[in-house]
């Protein structure tokens, strides 16, 4: 009988991408983003995306993504 670890458990219920390996990447790459550890740039390479396909998975899951602030977001909004 095989055991699955939660991460494992998780990976496997993310609509996006084909094997546990690349779904489990995926969720890497993410908690580095929103850290702030890694770049948009780094985190598409290391998925072997370009940056406007990562950002349009993040949108198609629903994940808010921006290095900017909420301060720089509103002034961008009415500039």
């Amino acid at each position: 009988m095989t055991t699955t670890t939660p991460l494992q458990e998780i990976a496997e219920n993310l609509p996006i991408f084909t094997n546990r390996e690349q779904k489990e990447q995926f969720l890497f790459v993410l908690g580095a983003l929103t850290a702030r550890i890694i770049s948009l740039r780094k985190a598409a390479e290391v998925m072997n995306l370009d940056s406007e396909a990562l950002l349009q998975i993040l949108d198609l899951l629903g994940i808010e993504f921006s290095y900017l602030s909420p301060e720089d977001i509103e002034r961008e909004k009415v500039w």
